[in-house]
């Protein structure tokens, strides 16, 4: 007997091919999405991400080195770019190995740890699972990425040594700057750009005023005052700069150099790179020409050191608010820091006496609150977008409480911090030098070598 073959009424195949329909269209759907979901490489993007990393570093060698190098006295310039170079070397290898997983790992929050407010995990130590392939979601390899950042994790430790320049052992600032770096620097990082508790709360800090300038300022502050002061200071009158070509040539590295710093920031070459770059700009220029009419003002001539000064505190201010405020912004930022600053190193600095060597408290502390600060401010959706942030000249005063409670956490965590480990450190290696070590130079007393010969 032959089987019977079962077919479904007319109406039913018809109902039957149209769920079958569905499903397929469904299916196509769902990998759709999940390649579009899947991002691509972005040749763009990631060219100029390496260019901007490459720029960031530019600012740590020569910037910094020359910057800091030029003000100091000719007998201790080495002193101040070898610190610099330790910098460089060290903090590159802690970077890789602990820094990054600490600052953007993700072990904590897939596991639904709540220490994900605090760091990242273990996950990428070593950059377990990065490999060249391995892409972020805005299109450039991972490994860019890693090393963009790591110029960060570089610059902000070298901002401090300007505090305690001319009388910092080597071997207690290299324990000093190694522990400050994993324990205030990468939690710092990831608390604001990690996914950390600041960053949930919605603070806006674009490319670091929080998390390089005011934690490395504030960090400079507690050293020169647990320091002491050098033995030949006397308030109000600074030491004289040996070489003030070399602290232009730092100042224009450093300017060069924030350019990927900031505009690197938003991790694409779009138009939100373009108006970093644009008020990075201005802020600049317009506080590099403040800060010298004020010295023309009062000092009676417009000094090289001044207008130099003057360009790094607008560098620093506008840092957190490069990826929200406008030109406007840019403007009032570069008009109002360079004010509050020169207040800091002319009358303050003097009147309670501390000696803040290079004024890295001064210009990077204060001009990373301010621009903090300012950026609750100045913050606009024409730059954000819809629904992005706004700061209270726009009518959003909530932005501005944020970005004040974001800011006094920063000083308070960097202030308790740098007091216990310089407690520590100094117990453990002593901080700093003897006093003919110091009269007579750390160049030839620490590192066997004359600048000039």
């Amino acid at each position: 007997m032959r089987k019977r073959r079962h077919t479904f009424p007319t109406g039913k195949r018809l109902a039957m091919t149209a769920v079958m329909a569905g499903l397929f269209s469904a299916g196509a759907w769902a990998e759709g999405a999940a390649e579009a979901a899947t991002p691509t490489l972005d040749s763009g993007n990631t060219a100029w991400m390496i260019t901007a990393t490459a720029l960031v570093l530019l600012m740590s060698i020569p910037g910094i080195a020359l910057f800091y190098g030029g003000l100091v006295r000719q007998k201790n310039v080495l002193s101040v770019i070898m610190q610099t170079m330790l910098i460089v070397g060290v903090i590159s290898i802690l970077w890789v190995a602990v820094g990054y997983t600490w600052a953007f790992g993700t072990g904590f929050k897939e596991s639904g740890s709540a220490l994900f407010a605090v760091m990242g995990g273990l996950d990428k130590a070593f950059l377990n699972g990065i490999t060249p392939s391995t892409l972020t979601p805005a299109g450039i390899p991972e490994l860019v990425f890693v090393m963009f950042q790591c110029m960060f994790a570089l610059i902000t430790p070298a901002l401090i040594l300007g505090a305690f320049a001319e009388r910092i052992k080597f071997k207690g600032y290299m324990v000093f700057i190694i522990l400050w770096t994993v324990l205030a620097y990468f939690p710092m990082a990831h608390w604001v750009w990690g996914g950390g508790f600041l960053q949930e709360m919605g603070a806006i800090d674009f490319a670091g005023g929080t998390v390089v300038h005011i934690n490395a300022g504030i960090s400079a502050l507690v050293m020169a005052l647990m320091i002491g002061k050098r033995e030949d200071y006397k308030a109000g009158h600074p030491v004289t700069p040996h070489n003030i070509t070399f602290v232009f040539l730092g100042t224009s590295f450093l300017w060069l150099g924030w350019f990927g710093f900031n505009a690197g920031s938003g991790l694409a070459a779009d138009g939100i790179a373009a108006n970093a770059l644009m008020v990075t700009h201005v802020a600049t220029a317009t506080a590099a020409v403040v800060w010298m009419a004020i010295d023309w003002l009062f000092n009676k001539k417009p000094t090289t050191v001044g207008a130099c000064t003057g360009a790094v505190a607008g560098l620093v201010a506008i840092t957190p608010a490069a990826g929200s405020t406008d030109l406007l912004g840019a403007f009032c930022i570069g008009l109002i820091t360079p004010i509050v600053c020169f207040f800091m190193v002319a009358v303050v600095k003097p009147k309670f006496k501390y000696d803040d060597a290079l004024d890295a408290f001064g210009v990077h502390g204060i001009g990373g609150i301010v621009g903090s600060i300012l950026t609750g401010v100045f913050a606009t959706r024409c730059i954000t977008g819809d629904g992005g942030a706004e700061g209270a000249l726009y009518g959003d005063w909530h932005q501005l409480w944020i970005q004040t409670v974001a800011t006094l956490v920063s000083v308070a965590f960097s202030a308790a911090f740098t007091f216990v480990l310089y407690k520590i450190v100094d117990r453990l290696v002593g901080i700093r030098v003897d006093k003919r070590v110091e009269e007579e130079g750390l160049d030839i007393y620490e590192h066997g070598e004359s600048a000039y010969n």
